[in-house]
């Protein structure tokens, strides 16, 4: 099964998508995460959105694949001026599978204070217990205030 979260969020906002169960015995995998401007070709922009397993304090535009904790990342730029090429995007994500929330970050590297539309599909299956075991523990091992 397939489950949408989408949503709209300002320069160095955070959103939570609440996913985890008192069992954690859903897993879920990113299939889809695009990005797009508020205003399509209105604003001068450069939006990085980041999707990682714990907040993201403070959200900001650096992309670190070496972090554990990072998903997916995605970057897309809306220039008004005619020596710019609009809408050039880039969307990288991970594989890994989770049972826990996650936090969809969004920062505008340009540093105007503009809005960027999120859109995440995340595929859902059935964890065995010692699955969604391992994977709860693998969170709280990396991230202490997972469990708390």
């Amino acid at each position: 099964m397939i489950k949408t979260f989408r949503g709209i969020l300002g320069d160095g906002k955070e959103a939570r998508i609440r996913l985890s169960t008192k069992q954690g015995k859903i897993g879920y995998k990113i299939v889809k995460f695009d990005l797009i401007p508020g205003k399509p070709g209105g604003d001068d922009s450069e939006f990085v959105g980041k999707i990682y397993k714990v907040p993201d304090q403070p959200a900001n535009a650096t992309i670190d694949f070496s972090d554990g904790n990072l998903l997916a990342a995605g970057y897309i730029n809306n220039h008004t001026g005619a020596s710019y090429y609009n809408l050039a995007t880039i969307i990288v994500f991970d594989q890994e599978v989770f049972n826990q929330d996650i936090y969809v970050t969004m920062n505008d590297g340009a540093g105007a204070d503009n809005e960027c539309n999120y859109y995440v599909e995340l595929e859902t299956f059935s964890m065995t217990d010692n699955a969604a075991a391992v994977s709860t523990l693998r969170d709280i091992r990396l991230n202490p205030q997972v469990g708390a």
